[in-house]
């Protein structure tokens, strides 16, 4: 008989989550750290802060960093990592003031009103543009790291993600698309945000950044690539989709 999977805990401190020896998530049932406000249960796991300092054969990692020891466990970190912020910045009621209760699993009501909320996501594109062999790759002044990424920006009130992505690229670059394509999409729990990935091509114009959001870029070849995002953000991962093409 094939034995129950046990909950796995995602406990989070000070911008870190625990791991156990193994590098992986621990078994909710095999480390005890008390929590620090509200819990939250999804999929198989239990998601809380906790001020506890770390169990024995356990290590704090950051939350992001993460990624490199769980890999495709990663997102169970991510979700857990977005409910909690979200939690705690949904302590009162953006209406009437009131204190907030948990309604369910994923939403909460206000005391007062009876007003009731989930979690709210920020939608971000992020697009991969080619010219000919070379894709754009860019600087941003927010980057912590010399690395080069994708173009990217927050979707406004009223626009679509097509109207977005040509109007980034307009206002960061300079330049003008076509053919844009939607590739994939990521969670990014830094605080909220969906990452929505695209493909486009060169359609004109002259390289430049006058927003002052990027302060490098240009169109790279594949053999001379400047040092590209690691981990598992979407732009790393568009990025190597672009290259297993050649």
């Amino acid at each position: 008989m094939i034995g129950k999977e046990k909950q796995r805990l995602v406990a989070i401190r000070e911008g870190k989550v625990l791991l156990n020896s193994a590098g992986m998530l621990p078994a909710a049932d095999d480390v005890r750290v008390s929590a620090a406000g509200e819990v939250f249960r999804y999929g198989n796991c239990k998601a809380h802060y906790t001020n506890d300092a770390s169990p024995s054969g356990c290590l704090w990692v950051g939350v992001r960093d993460s990624a490199a020891y769980l890999g495709a466990d990663w997102i169970a970190v991510a979700k857990g990592a977005e409910l909690l912020n979200w939690a705690v910045s949904t302590r009162f009621c953006s209406v009437c003031g009131q204190p907030m209760e948990r309604a369910s699993e994923i939403s909460m009501r206000c005391c007062g009103c009876g007003r009731e909320v989930w979690p709210q996501l920020s939608p971000c594109i992020m697009v991969l543009i080619t010219r000919g062999n070379e894709a754009l790759l860019v600087h941003a002044a927010t980057f912590r790291g010399p690395f080069f990424g994708l173009v990217a920006g927050f979707v406004e009130t009223g626009e679509t993600l097509e109207e977005c992505v040509v109007r980034e690229v307009k206002e960061e670059t300079g330049l003008q698309i076509k053919n844009l394509r939607y590739c994939k999409s990521q969670s990014w729990p830094f605080p909220a945000q969906l990452m929505i990935g695209f493909r486009a091509e060169y359609a004109g114009g002259e390289l430049r950044f006058a927003d002052g959001e990027l302060t490098a870029g240009g169109f790279f070849s594949r053999d001379n690539l400047p040092q590209i995002p690691s981990g598992p953000s979407l732009a790393r991962q568009l990025i190597e989709d672009w290259l297993a093409e050649d």
